[in-house]
């Protein structure tokens, strides 16, 4: 199922649609939003699915306020769409058959910080750049770090990742516990400080990655690190794509504990290049490295590297030592997508990434480069390369069916691929309304437990319907 299909989703009653609405705009008066223009925000992420635009979109501030609003609907039997900053990719937040939207940006405290154990409990509006500008004086720091300035609930939501993931995982190692709101109103607290449990199900895990179909996350309590001693960030230009990934391949299967590889072809490096203004470098297959540690590890690591890649024909590396310069070329990453939306003005771009084990990316990535030239359309490679997992951004003319269907089968080729090698249909993007086909092809029978779970927790379909699992 994809958001082509959403219009075939049963819509609620429209009478006790209006009564819900009428009453949750009596409780929040201005919090409450019927206006056009909130609503079709709150109706699309930053994908290339259509919009489609909830009923009400209501702004919370409290656990308390979400349970109240989700009482609210599950009476009157209308779907809830959880709402953080809305960048995400596969119409996670798109209201496919209306309803509220719950909009947590306004739950953006942070509730403590508990420096000597480091962990910290936030709300689920708080973003990452606030929480780490909000820890900086204690020499701590939170290392997932997704392109978009995402809010922590829907990070967790969506199991989310980002450029650090090949030191310090995903959301999914940095959870330690999470407040949810059930689809009947129940408050409940998962987890804890404890770094180890044994106690019961792992209901955490149950709602990492959830996006929103099983509860709405109102509270995560959070692994932190300590900031390194030494950082230092580097830039290495390449020949060709192959060289470039078999780079990161060696580098990985050697052990050396690099926190960050990117890759990025020529095509997104010349469109990076263009957009943050990245002097001195060329379109060329480019590798960004970072390394975290005491000084004598970074130099160490960063020397094993520099072997590796002059093995492959990299160039000398572009070393960026003083934070503001490591803070331009890391932003010119996390701006990648918008670097390469603006090599088309005009035309959409339909995103979507993969995972494979380390061995099988070279095959994965210069597979997917020759279908991008037989399909003549403009297509940027980038990916977190070391922990496997690369995207594309498809540029392509909404208006002009016969291009829109050449980037779709592109994305199926890619996706069947990484299953066939042993990977997944999405490292990070999450499965949302647009990859439910994919989950099936990769999970099989494991989807209709998926299922079963859903229909237990959520019988009435309430929670963000038509996302991962149809019913």
């Amino acid at each position: 199922m994809t958001a082509d299909a959403a219009e075939t989703l049963p819509a609620p009653d429209k009478p006790t649609v209006d009564q819900a609405v009428a009453i949750l705009k009596q409780r929040f008066g201005e919090r409450a939003s019927t206006a056009e223009a909130v609503r079709e925000q709150h109706g699309r992420g930053e994908g290339w699915f259509p919009t489609a635009a909830p009923d009400l979109v209501v702004f919370a501030e409290t656990t308390e306020e979400v349970a109240e609003i989700v009482r609210v609907c599950a009476e009157h039997r209308v779907p809830v769409i959880p709402f953080g900053t809305g960048t995400s990719l596969e119409g996670h937040v798109a209201a496919l058959s209306g309803g509220v939207s719950i909009d947590v940006s306004g739950m953006r405290a942070v509730l403590e910080v508990n420096a000597e154990d480091l962990d910290c409990r936030v709300q689920a509006g708080v973003t990452r750049k606030a929480l780490n500008e909000h820890l900086r004086d204690t020499g701590l720091f939170f290392p997932i770090d997704p392109g978009a300035d995402a809010s922590i609930g829907g990070m967790a939501a969506t199991r989310a990742s980002g450029t650090n993931a090949v030191r310090y995982g995903t959301m999914r190692e940095n959870v330690m516990g999470l407040t949810v709101v059930l689809a009947d109103g129940r408050v409940i607290r998962t987890g804890g400080r404890a770094k180890k449990s044994a106690a019961g199900y792992d209901l955490t895990r149950l709602f990492v990655g959830s996006e929103g179909t099983l509860g709405v996350i109102t509270e995560v309590q959070l692994k932190l690190y300590g900031i390194p001693e030494a950082v230092s960030s580097a830039v290495c230009q390449y020949p060709d794509l192959e060289s470039a990934v078999n780079t990161v391949i060696l580098t990985i299967q050697s052990g050396i504990p690099v926190a960050r590889i990117e890759l990025l072809d020529e095509v997104q490096m010349g469109a990076c290049v263009e957009y943050s203004d990245l002097d001195g470098f060329e379109a060329k297959p480019t590798l960004f490295f970072e390394f975290h540690g005491s000084q004598a590890s970074v130099e160490e690591q960063a020397e094993q590297v520099r072997a590796i890649s002059d093995d492959f024909g990299g160039s000398a590396f572009a070393w960026s030592t003083l934070q503001e310069d490591r803070n331009k070329l890391w932003q010119a990453r996390h701006d990648a997508y918008y670097a390469a939306m603006a090599l088309a003005p005009g035309k959409k771009g339909m995103a979507t990434d993969v995972c494979v084990p380390i061995s099988r990316l070279a095959d994965c990535i210069l597979d997917t480069k020759r279908d991008i030239e037989e399909s003549g359309l403009v297509a940027p490679i980038v990916g977190h390369v070391g922990d496997g997992n690369y995207h594309l951004v498809l540029l392509f003319d909404p208006d002009d069916p016969a291009e829109k269907a050449r980037a779709k089968d592109l994305v199926e080729r890619m996706n069947h691929r990484a299953i066939a090698y042993g990977g997944t249909c999405t490292g990070e993007h999450g499965i949302g309304a647009g990859k439910m086909g994919f989950l099936s092809h990769e999970h099989g029978e494991a989807v209709a437990v998926m299922r079963t779970l859903k229909q237990a927790m959520d019988p009435h379909n309430l929670l963000n319907p038509g996302k991962i699992v149809s019913l």
